[in-house]
């Protein structure tokens, strides 16, 4: 588990690099006005994505770590769900995007859904299946063969334009999900083999999927929700200020999410034998997560300063937004771990129900506070979401274990 986290650490370390020079060439090429209104557009489709497999890929991981003989009838279950449910959800976000949106973003729905909900999936997909095979170091191929894509795109334009729309950005980002899905489709192809079309497969795993793809969608609401909130109200520039700082926070948690990517077929091998096997797991993983999300936390609070510098004068305010969200990494470790002791011992529909709850208190808290406080509000919601999500997935994880053995010890009487 160590060497295939640090395969993630890896790929996703070199990612973290393009990602950084994707992120300083974007803010200068878009500025904070069209990079709020690009964001509002992909926040609401990244949220729908979620249901373009219908959590298909997750149950291949499931099932395929602990027998991978199964793999093709789930891989080509995956891609089936992808072609027929991305593509309505391309046309339903479409349509929705243009009563809850403003007419700049909705405009840029469409080149959304087709990046997002299908070619992003295909490559988020073919990595879920490279770690069902515990072959990380390929899972961290696809990752930073996508950022080096997105970094030469970035370039080209900012080299021939200087100064970019929200539109040209949407059209070069669908160009460069389609290259690298087509890239990652070929990849496990070759790697581990072809898709097998089972009806009955797909049919028979679509409940079960659905739980996972639900669960994703509301990661998604509270992670997102308050983008396409702030497009909504038309607060554009804030929305780019408050989302540059955001992503930073995306791109430093990458070591956590390192940690998780490497541990999840753990769990689900460990579930399979019990509930208190998985936990013991997460005990142990706890303490690093928190360990490095505290170093991570300090070193955004400290380096904040450096962003108006780096990524132009009209994203001064991020510096405030960054030091407000450079504590979410601890709490988003803490509901991670103790989340995959949960789906890893078949208890998904525990994470899922804290997810809800959670999804639904960010909304009721952005519905309040953006109006009245724009970004800052969006901040606060951030934060007491992702601290209550952690707060709540420690609680559950404890009862049930304190449940399990009350159970065990009236077998034993």
């Amino acid at each position: 588990m160590a060497r295939n986290a640090g395969w993630v650490m890896a790929g996703t370390g070199t990612g973290i690099i393009m990602q950084g020079f994707t992120f300083v060439l974007l803010a200068r090429l878009l500025g904070p006005r069209e990079y709020g209104i690009y964001v509002a557009a992909f926040a609401l489709a990244m949220i729908a994505s979620q249901y373009s497999a219908l959590g298909s890929g997750t149950v291949l991981l499931r099932y395929v770590s602990i027998d991978r003989s199964k793999f093709a009838p789930y891989w080509g279950s995956v891609l089936l769900t992808l072609l027929t449910v991305g593509t309505l959800l391309i046309g339903g976000i479409t349509l929705l995007g243009r009563k809850a949106l403003k007419p700049e973003s909705a405009n840029l729905i469409v080149f959304a859904g087709i990046a997002n909900c299908f070619f992003q999936q295909l490559a988020v997909e073919a990595g879920r299946v490279f770690q069902a095979f515990q072959k990380l170091k390929l899972t961290a191929l696809v990752n930073a063969v996508t950022h080096a894509a997105r970094l030469i795109a970035v370039g080209v334009l900012f080299v021939i334009e200087r100064h970019s729309t929200a539109r040209q950005w949407s059209i070069m980002s669908v160009i460069v999900s389609g290259i690298t899905a087509l890239l990652a489709f070929g990849l496990v192809s070759f790697q581990i083999g072809m898709p097998r079309v089972s009806i009955s497969n797909w049919i028979g795993n679509i409940s079960e999927g659905l739980g996972f793809a639900f669960a994703g969608s509301t990661t998604a609401v509270y992670n997102d929700l308050d983008k396409t909130m702030l497009g909504h109200y038309g607060m554009d520039r804030a929305n780019g200020i408050y989302t540059m700082a955001y992503r930073i926070v995306d791109i430093a948690t990458t070591p956590i999410s390192s940690i998780q990517a490497a541990a999840i077929p753990k769990f689900f091998q460990r579930g399979k034998e019990s509930l208190s096997s998985a936990a013991e797991l997460s005990n142990k993983l706890l303490a690093r997560v928190v360990t490095v999300g505290a170093a991570v936390a300090l070193g955004m609070f400290l380096a904040a300063p450096l962003l108006p510098k780096v990524l132009g004068h009209g994203f001064q305010d991020s510096v405030e937004a960054l030091r407000w969200l450079c504590w979410i990494p601890i709490f988003r470790g803490i509901h991670l771990i103790n989340g995959c002791a949960l789906t890893g011992s078949g208890l998904q529909n525990y994470r899922t129900a804290a997810q809800v709850v959670a999804s639904v208190f960010n909304f009721l808290l952005n519905l309040y506070l953006i109006p009245v406080h724009g970004w800052h509000g969006a901040a606060w919601s951030s934060l007491l979401t992702d601290g209550g999500l952690a707060l709540l997935n420690a609680v559950i994880l404890h009862l049930l274990l304190k449940v399990r053995d009350r159970e065990e010890a009236l077998v034993l009487d």
